[in-house]
């Protein structure tokens, strides 16, 4: 640890004699993936470009994202703030007349960027299309963006660049991912997949699991192909390079829960030259983390306030713990908060007499709802695999993620673990007030009216069929709360 301090203090002490200097930033955020990529230990899958940003990079095993759903996690790593702190919590939010303001004290990443000098770009896997931005405030892109392409920029000019992929998203049906397919082999082993033991091992489960992992592979291909064209335009050798993901796996613990399959993601460090001394460091980071940490290699000082802590350098700050928060998911109203310390896990269900696995258009269409719960309705899950299928959940959760790594065995109850307990509702109760978490106030009703509206809009279009559950669903919501369940 003190190694790789020392050599990046030295090189944010001496600084840059221009801009041309700079090391130029480049994010690459992959949607919808857990902890399965090759560098950490995941057998089926091929990932030399991103296992070769790990050995030559820095890799950071225990980062977290503060939110397990896209939005509210774009919303936080943009401005390097909880998404409950400046509004954005709600998934999908401000997408109708009713928007969220950051307040004037909030500096997105991009701005600051352009402030500095940087040419500020956003795209996808290509390098040519516009990237997914998904942010949960009011804002212009034209305020963050100057283009897609980084080679548009003045000569010598630094740049910072986003690349999204899509990562678990891709299905066998996608074009480019049939591509790769047919020119080598991504799919993995069906025969060899291994669930988690929360999941049963039906064939339809199985199935979707190894899809996913296919996904990784590919994700992989892409990864390379950004690498390579850095390198052919000459960018590589001054270029700090941030892999990450913006939460876990799409599946019925992961994505928009809080349990390690959600929030747990990689987290890698990798710019040759600019970067070195220790490759592995375990201590607890959130994902918010990531702008701080990119302004100060920038050499571009951090606004008054911000959550995001610097990685490296003199002003490193390691956290003592680490919260994330889900709140409504589309049209599904929650608030669950979570607290990563030690070995431990705390979760807080603020809606326990809800069954885990609301209503949710979103989660109820992937292929392992229905199986999950016909094999439910049927008594064919064990007590582990129905554990996430409960009618009504405990307000409490905590876990010795050392000994149950598979966060199976609620301690809450447990006479042995009630200081543990106390302790973290302190904490969470401290932390809520500090940050002015907003989830503790109710939506109102009339920014759920404008949100859902342009949602339904765009479904009477794309998937028509689908209008008439939520529109159910959100009924629902609106009497589970008249009910004050």
């Amino acid at each position: 640890m003190k190694r790789i301090l020392t050599t990046l203090a030295v090189f944010l002490a001496i600084g840059f004699a221009s801009a041309d200097d700079r090391p130029n930033i480049v994010w690459i955020v992959v949607d919808d993936m857990s902890s399965h990529f090759g560098y950490q230990g995941e057998p089926l899958v091929t990932t030399p470009r991103v296992d070769r940003l790990a050995k030559e990079g820095i890799v950071f095993s225990r980062a977290y994202a503060t939110a397990p759903v896209c939005s509210t996690f774009r919303s936080a790593m943009i401005t390097g703030m909880y998404q409950t702190t400046i509004g954005a919590h709600n998934h999908r939010s401000s997408r109708g007349e009713l928007k969220v303001e950051l307040s004037q004290s909030v500096r997105p990443i991009p701005e600051l960027f352009r402030e500095a000098g940087y040419f500020t770009t956003i795209a996808d896997a290509s390098g040519k299309r516009n990237g997914k931005q998904d942010y949960d405030f009011a804002y212009e892109p034209s305020d963050f963006y100057d283009g897609v392409d980084y080679n548009q920029r003045a000569e010598g000019q630094p740049f910072f660049a986003q690349f999204q992929l899509r990562g678990g998203k891709i299905r066998n049906s996608e074009r480019g991912y049939k591509a790769a397919s047919a020119d080598m082999d991504i799919r993995v082993d069906r025969s060899a997949v291994k669930l988690p033991p929360y999941y049963p091992d039906h064939p339809v489960i199985r199935e979707d699991w190894a899809q996913y992992l296919d996904s990784v592979n590919y994700t992989d291909i892409e990864v390379g192909r950004i690498l390579d064209r850095l390198e052919k335009d000459g960018a590589l050798d001054n270029t700090v390079v941030f892999f990450l993901t913006d939460h876990g796996i799409s599946h019925a613990r992961g994505k928009q829960f809080l349990y390690e399959e959600g929030i747990l993601i990689p987290f890698v460090v990798w710019g040759p030259g600019l970067l070195s001394g220790e490759s592995f460091r375990d201590e607890l980071i959130a994902h918010i983390d990531l702008g701080a940490s990119s302004l100060q290699l920038a050499g571009i000082p951090l606004p008054s306030g911000m959550q995001g802590r610097p990685l490296f350098g003199p002003d490193a700050n390691p956290r003592d713990y680490v919260v994330s928060a889900r709140d409504r998911c589309d049209e599904t109203i929650d608030r669950i908060r979570s607290i990563r310390k030690g070995d431990f896990k705390y979760i807080r269900n603020f809606y326990p007499q809800r069954p885990y696995l609301q209503p949710c258009a979103y989660k109820d269409a992937k292929p392992f709802m229905p199986v999950l719960r016909e094999l439910y309705a049927a008594g064919k899950l064990n007590e582990v695999q129905s554990l996430h299928m409960a009618e009504t959940r405990p307000e409490e959760e905590l876990y010795d993620l050392t000994r149950d790594p598979w966060e199976i065995n609620n301690l809450a109850s447990d006479p042995a673990y009630q200081n543990e307990l106390s302790g973290f509702r302190a904490l969470l109760g401290r932390w809520v007030m500090d940050t002015d978490d907003k989830g503790r106030f109710p939506e109102s009703i009339a920014m759920y009216d404008s949100d859902m509206e342009p949602y339904l809009k765009t479904l009477r279009v794309r998937k028509p069929e689908a209008v008439a559950k939520i529109e159910a669903n959100i009924a629902l919501m609106k009497q589970w709360r008249m009910d004050g369940k």
